[in-house]
């Protein structure tokens, strides 16, 4: 299969690989949406602080729940790693070449990332067919190293939003316990861990990693104890402790509800804890989350027909507006043309790296540099010329 960003010619066919079930006929055929969620897998995304252990602690639980005869699917969208060390059912880096998207579209590493994600997620339909047809009980999806350029980026929010309208979808936060030691440090972890809450709005799991190292009894105390927290800052002399006490207690009713569970991807200590708080965020998903999804759903549904009515009749017809096309829980888009199915399947993505590149035309700078001057020196003349004539004319008006 052509690598999306590769640099050979022709159309890119952009189709999502599935490495271990590849002689499987049903990973190919449609998903069947009738099925409720409970007998659908539930997604776990992976997001963590770079050198949390996101991808250590992916392996552990994947040997983990292969020991226990319930192996996961295992998809890999960290597009810029040189090697994964378990076995990824669906890779990013087998469809986009990381190292091209920043070569041609003149990137950083960041923003490569970013790029390759959305190349990515033009297609990620085909990930949930793939998805939505296994029998696993968890599908692991291991997000890159960088969290912010997958949850504030727009393909991050596609990639979720499209799993939890689908499958029950669990949020784990991985925690360097090691790091999270000074109090100031562990409360920008708090913080970021909640915006990542209030942003998915899903079952939500605190992994709090390298407890091998160090143990995160310290943590759990300062989530269930606000004067022990303030006790720790009574060391820090800096505004940032000042801040860091305010905020201990804004975050007071996101501790009450947080599952935090301790693990260490290095020894396993911990995981099987890990795995029953990801069961009871499934149980949440379908008793709370997914009643919700229906509710706004329907009411989408309701409101797409009234505004459907209203255009038969007329009354929208001199606004010049296309149909709203609902497009999850909170994006919509207009419909300016329905392209029939059988030229939509045929269209693929061109990029810069799949034309043949033209040779540059070769300048000569000693050319360049000669015309400049004899420009440059006309000029000159021509300024000299008309002053001369100037005072000419001066000395014969004055006379």
């Amino acid at each position: 299969m052509d690598s999306l960003a590769g640099g050979s010619g022709g159309p890119v066919r952009f189709d999502i690989p599935d490495l271990v079930d590849a002689g499987d006929t049903s990973s190919t055929t449609p998903m069947d949406t009738t099925n409720t969620s409970s007998t659908k897998p539930c997604c776990i995304i992976v997001l963590g602080m770079a050198g949390s252990g996101k991808t250590t602690f992916v392996q552990r639980l994947t040997s983990h729940l292969h020991s226990k005869g319930t192996p996961p699917y295992v998809v890999n969208l960290d597009p810029a790693c040189r090697e994964v060390p378990y076995p990824a059912n669906i890779d990013i880096r087998d469809t986009v070449n990381y190292k091209q998207v920043m070569k041609q579209y003149q990137l950083g590493p960041n923003g490569g990332i970013v790029t390759s994600l959305n190349l990515f997620a033009t297609k990620f339909d085909q990930v949930l067919k793939l998805v939505g047809s296994k029998n696993n009980e968890f599908v692991i999806f291991d997000t890159p190293g960088q969290i912010e350029v997958f949850t504030w980026s727009a393909s991050g929010n596609i990639i979720t939003e499209a799993l939890a309208a689908q499958m029950p979808t669990v949020v784990v936060y991985v925690m360097d316990s090691v790091r999270s030691t000074n109090p100031v440090t562990f409360m920008s972890n708090m913080l970021y861990a909640c915006s990542i809450l209030y942003k998915c709005k899903l079952p939500f799991v605190l992994a709090m990693n390298k407890i091998d190292v160090v143990s995160h009894k310290y943590a759990l105390d300062w989530m269930e104890d606000f004067e022990t927290f303030q006790e720790a800052l009574a060391g820090e002399t800096s505004y940032v402790s000042n801040l860091a006490q305010s905020m201990s207690l804004a975050l007071d009713e996101f501790y009450s509800s947080l599952r935090a569970v301790g693990v260490s991807a290095m020894t396993g200590e911990g995981v099987e804890g890990f795995v029953e708080a990801v069961r009871e965020g499934r149980e949440e998903y379908n008793t709370e989350y997914r009643p919700e999804y229906e509710r706004l759903k329907q009411e989408r549904e309701q409101a797409d027909l009234v505004k459907t009515s209203q255009t038969m009749k007329g009354e929208s017809s001199s606004s010049g507006k296309g149909k709203e096309v609902n497009m999850g829980l909170c994006h919509s888009i207009r419909e300016e043309a329905e392209i029939p199915e059988n030229i939509r399947d045929g269209i693929y993505l061109r990029h810069p790296g799949d034309e043949d590149e033209e040779p540059e035309e070769e300048v000569d700078i000693e050319q360049e540099e000669e015309s400049r001057e004899a420009e440059s020196f006309k000029n000159f003349v021509q300024n000299r010329s008309a002053q001369t004539e100037n005072k000419i004319r001066n000395q014969f008006t004055s006379s």
